[in-house]
């Protein structure tokens, strides 16, 4: 792709949609509710909090996000063409931590 200057940047790496990634290792049944746990500010790529759905993540990034009651901490090992079996999902992503959220107790009255 070129840069500026009509020039191709050589650094330049392909990316992909947060959402559109999230939904295609599926993590999440629709990209729409991918990108409204993005929005609501329950993702970080990184360590840097996300709020844009189409934030474009590279091989290599560390995604942290609220899937239910866990907390998935995956690696990106790959950008996918499609949203195929679970076998070929899980190929995208090494999961590096999983673990389920704590909430406070209830208070008793």
């Amino acid at each position: 792709m070129p840069g500026p200057g009509g020039r191709s940047d050589a650094a330049a790496q392909p990316r992909l949609r947060l959402d559109k990634w999230l939904w295609q290792a599926r993590f999440f049944k629709t990209r729409g509710i991918a990108a409204e746990m993005i929005e609501s500010g329950r993702c970080r790529i990184n360590g840097q909090r996300s709020l844009k759905p189409g934030h474009g993540i590279l091989v290599g990034d560390v995604l942290t996000f609220i899937q239910g009651n866990d907390v998935r901490i995956v690696r990106v090992l790959a950008l996918g063409l499609r949203r195929g079996p679970a076998t070929e999902a899980q190929e995208l992503y090494h999961e590096i931590a999983r673990a389920e959220r704590v909430r406070p107790p209830d208070t008793l009255e």
